[in-house]
């Protein structure tokens, strides 16, 4: 196994390179950070360039009998660990996976799209919801934190591996949805909307949330088959973008 100790070696100086996009792009990888991760990309059929491990990690023998050869492992200190990972303790795995063009699946079912979202614990929450409510992808729009930032990555807990998740103007992606009869639903504070809770239940949509401060654009609002406004009965001024998006996709599935 090969051992790599200083953080200074120039193969730790390339992976810290990952956490940035630039450095994303050209080795075409990215960094997974943390057990869990690892064990969901090891039992997907994800392109795992290398295994990164510190000499105690716990569970080396699991993991050991989950890669079964196909990949390689590096053993490194503890310093280094601490170099790679933007969490103050980690837990002493890593994995280098590959940046694959993602396939488009058929425009069916459910799909969440992201328009200028950029907090990535609001993202990965509602990564995660769209796994849980069934949803088929989610879409990454202009402006939206891209999805391999290691913050993005940390708080999607793995669920990006379950769904589809693309990215693009949405612009575009409304005209691909809608050119397949499948109603696109905007959101946006306005009693003006439609009540969410009017609408029925879809096995086959698109719903848009937009940027936390701003909400959605106005040409993808004017865009739209409609759009949805959760009606507010205390004295709050709004919800946050994760919460509103959980209580609309499981309202609006069937």
């Amino acid at each position: 196994m090969k051992v790599i100790q200083s953080p200074q070696n120039k193969q730790v100086k390339e992976w810290k390179k990952l956490a940035t996009k630039k450095g994303r792009q050209k080795q075409k990888a990215y960094l997974l950070d943390g057990w869990h991760l690892v064990k969901e990309a090891l039992a997907k059929s994800i392109i795992i360039k290398e295994l990164l491990v510190t000499s105690d990690f716990k569970y080396l023998d699991e993991l050991t009998s989950l890669n079964k050869d196909q990949h390689e492992i590096i053993s490194i200190s503890d310093e280094v660990a601490k170099v790679l990972s933007e969490t103050p303790s980690p837990q002493g795995v890593f994995a280098v996976v590959a940046l694959e063009p993602a396939a488009q699946p058929p425009l069916q079912g459910a799909w969440l799209m992201l328009d200028a979202v950029q907090d990535p614990g609001n993202i990965g929450t509602m990564v995660r919801t769209a796994d849980a409510a069934g949803f088929t992808g989610v879409i990454f729009g202009d402006g939206t934190a891209d999805i391999y930032q290691p913050k993005v990555v940390r708080a999607m807990q793995g669920s990006q591996f379950h769904i589809s998740l693309l990215a693009g103007p949405l612009d575009e992606w409304v005209q691909k949805f809608s050119a397949q009869q499948v109603p696109v639903y905007g959101t946006e504070l306005n009693p003006a909307a439609r009540p969410y809770n009017k609408l029925g239940k879809h096995q086959n949509f698109a719903l848009i949330m937009g940027n936390e401060g701003n909400g959605m654009s106005q040409q993808i609002l004017k865009r739209t088959t409609a759009n949805l406004y959760i009606p507010i009965i205390g004295h709050a001024e709004s919800l946050n973008v994760a919460v509103a998006a959980g209580i609309l996709m499981f309202q609006l599935k069937a």
